[in-house]
């Protein structure tokens, strides 16, 4: 990734800059091309080619939307240590975002169809495993999602580093839900980070601790070339501390909107890096952890990090745009808000698919004995003709007990649609010879 170039300096001389900002303040039409362009709030590197053809300077007009931007800006101060003070805007598009997030996220549609009630814990199994590789994916894991899924619903033991990772992703995810009732505090955030990096060190005494050195950086993954130092390590505890502080506001002075300030502690936890590793990671679950914890339950369906790992280099930019640009957090703010919405209209597409290729399939089987469950296993076997299905795996996707997985099989076994091998005590459930004609059979009553 190429390191983002600085933006200039954005104080006003008298002396040079007067006679020419006169010149956008006396032109309606100029003013409302910046007005078009500044709906985006883009950062110095876009913005000046943006501009470049409206008959001023990039760096002069850079200097007039920053006067604008001042003019509306929210001061956060998170503590007195150097560095910590932080601004941001909450634009029009910015506010469109969290009225539509209010009205779809939070208990507003809890009673809804958006998600049916039958399957909303199977969609949440799947989802925290989207998260789990996704995240995990972020930050360097290599195993497919189809390999990382299969070990989930089989809980199967990681074989190395990266399903190691995953699996540890996908503890914390259910972790957090359990934890939504307790305020943040320093210990909480270790124990997510001690269940994230759980043999996944290089040293094993990192996990669950701050670093207790200044030996990290954030750098340029191929030429080495440092981006960001984070503050030092003598500072974690006070600046933590100051974090929880931050989640757990009851009566600040200027309201700050709940996904907001989630954001923002993402934000924080990356920014601080109070780990060696595991700091996207862990930062990333307290968004979740904080925006379950207001009422904000679909965001338990949301797979974030699968849409940033479409843009992980967006993702790192975010983050420093905000540094470079005088603590400037819209940047961050605003990135995450359309991850959230990438999210949000793909879990409603995806809900949309896996309804009506639940009704077709219904419809093509009603006749015989199948239940819900039973009808999802063989819409699985539909799509993917070598997939094999154990018991633990039902019990795990559909979230039933043992016995219950081991009766759904076996009667589709008995009626011929899945064939059973056994390996050791492990039985083995695949498509018969029989499953298409059976299927078609249906298709032609």
């Amino acid at each position: 990734m190429k390191k983002p170039e600085l933006p200039p300096n954005s104080i006003i001389d008298p002396d040079k800059d007067i006679s020419d900002l006169n010149l956008v303040f006396t032109s309606t039409e100029l003013q409302r091309k910046l007005s078009e362009i500044e709906e985006e709030y883009l950062y110095w590197d876009k913005f000046k080619y943006k501009v470049k053809d409206l008959g001023v300077s990039p760096e002069l007009l850079w200097k007039f939307v920053k006067l604008g931007r001042g003019r509306s800006i929210n001061f956060l101060k998170i503590s007195e240590i150097n560095g910590f003070v932080f601004k941001y805007n909450q634009t029009s598009g910015i506010n469109r975002q969290l009225h539509e997030f209010d009205l779809n996220m939070g208990g507003v549609l809890e009673g809804s169809a958006l998600i049916p009630k039958e399957d909303k814990k199977r969609y949440l199994i799947s989802s925290i495993m989207e998260e789990a590789i996704a995240s995990s994916q972020l930050e360097g894991a290599v195993m497919t999602r189809e390999d990382a899924k299969e070990m989930l619903r089989t809980n199967r033991k990681p074989r190395n580093h990266s399903e190691q990772m995953i699996l540890n992703n996908y503890l914390t995810m259910q972790r957090i839900l359990e934890l939504k009732d307790k305020p943040l505090s320093v210990e909480l955030v270790l124990e997510i980070h001690s269940i994230i990096s759980k043999d996944a060190l290089d040293k094993e005494q990192y996990e669950g601790k701050f670093r207790d050195n200044d030996l990290v950086n954030v750098v340029d993954a191929i030429s080495g070339e440092i981006f960001y130092c984070p503050p030092t390590y003598k500072e974690l505890e006070e600046l933590m501390q100051a974090v929880c502080v931050f989640a757990n506001a009851r009566n600040d002075k200027t309201f700050i909107h709940p996904i907001v300030r989630g954001i923002i502690l993402h934000f924080l936890i990356g920014y601080i890096h109070p780990f060696f590793d595991g700091n996207g990671r862990t930062a990333r679950a307290v968004f979740y952890w904080y925006l379950i914890s207001k009422g904000y339950w679909l965001i338990e369906y949301l797979s974030i990090s699968r849409i940033i790992l479409k843009s992980p280099t967006q993702y790192a930019k975010a983050y420093l745009h905000t540094e470079y640009d005088e603590n400037d957090l819209t940047y961050f703010i605003d990135y995450n808000l359309k991850s959230m919405e990438q999210a949000l209209s793909s879990l409603k597409t995806y809900i949309s698919k896996k309804i009506n290729e639940k009704s077709r399939l219904f419809d093509v089987i009603k006749n015989e004995n199948i239940n819900e469950r039973q009808i999802e296993i063989l819409r699985n076997i539909f799509n993917n003709d070598e997939r094999i299905i154990t018991i633990s795996e039902v019990q795990e996707e559909f979230n039933v007990v043992y016995q219950t997985a081991r009766t759904d099989l076996l009667n589709l076994e008995k009626m011929g649609y899945l064939d059973l091998k056994t390996r050791g005590k492990k039985m083995l459930f695949f498509k018969s010879e029989n499953f298409d004609s059976k299927i078609k059979k249906h298709i032609n009553k």
